[in-house]
């Protein structure tokens, strides 16, 4: 069976043009495609890379972006190579019609929805999540797709559950100063791991509200300034000494923060490949 590659282009998370796609994908029977996910694109040099990405694996492009100068410099490159490239505004499935080279099978409302495979492979990533989080199950993180490390409260759980939402098997492992992570870390060979990290003042605001929540008004080291500053530093260093990617989720919402990190697996698994 051909193989047709998908370009998805959005300048946000993603979360618009992605969910049209796979509303409008469950009106074609038969068809195989590979997706590529290009979130965050805001600048023409993201665009250049997206361009490059879609010169290496021809295929439709569907996309989301404010800009009209970044929209039309992606149309044109798009156009220099004779590649579809349209709005999920535009007629979608029309246009995928014409690109497979066949007939939609079906116009029922709702069919997106249906208990298929991807939707048992999102409630499994879910359930994966769940048994690993915050350091639980620590003895088959190979089976993971992406582990998360982070001091507490640097968004690691949100992000987990959010990455499973998006069908991907994601473990979180705690970073507590002193304390070496789980030996199994340092063997994984499949899964991306990426370091969490955030503003030492926002991060001592996000503790002290977390401890308010449960009545706990007694100062520790928890919210000390400067001991969380220490224990941020320390996680840095782990981070850099295992060449492992960074990301400051100080100013970031959990979506942002995941778009960048399917960012970097869709690289990890190309370097792997």
């Amino acid at each position: 069976m051909r193989i047709f590659h998908l370009h998805l282009v959005s300048d946000s998370t993603g979360e618009t043009v992605s969910s049209v796609f796979r509303a409008v994908i469950t009106q074609f029977d038969g068809v195989e495609v590979e997706e590529h996910n290009w979130s965050l694109v805001r600048t023409k040099g993201q665009v250049d890379k997206v361009l490059e990405g879609i010169r290496k694996d021809k295929g439709f492009v569907m996309y989301t972006m404010a800009d009209k100068s970044l929209r039309k410099y992606l149309k044109q490159g798009c156009n220099d190579m004779n590649i579809p490239c349209v709005s999920v505004l535009s007629r979608i499935i029309s246009d995928l019609s014409g690109f497979f080279g066949t007939k939609t099978t079906s116009h029922q409302p709702g069919k997106q929805h249906e208990l298929d495979e991807d939707y048992f492979s999102r409630v499994e990533a879910i359930n994966f999540a769940l048994s690993h989080d915050d350091g639980q199950s620590v003895w088959d993180l190979e089976e993971a797709d992406i582990v998360l490390i982070g001091a507490s409260r640097t968004s690691k759980s949100p992000t987990s559950m959010y990455l499973a939402y998006r069908g991907y098997r994601a473990a979180n492992v705690p970073y507590v100063k002193d304390i070496p992570l789980p030996s199994v870390i340092e063997n994984l060979k499949a899964p991306l791991i990426v370091g969490l990290t955030i503003s030492p003042d926002v991060l001592v605001q996000i503790r002290r509200n977390r401890l308010l929540t449960i009545n706990e008004n007694n100062a520790t080291d928890y919210t000390d300034i400067e001991v969380v500053k220490e224990e941020l530093v320390e996680a840095r260093r782990l981070y850099t000494k295992n060449n492992w990617p960074t990301i400051d989720v100080s100013r970031r919402s959990v979506e942002e923060t995941t778009a960048t990190i399917i960012q970097y697996f869709e690289k990890h698994k190309e370097n792997s490949a």
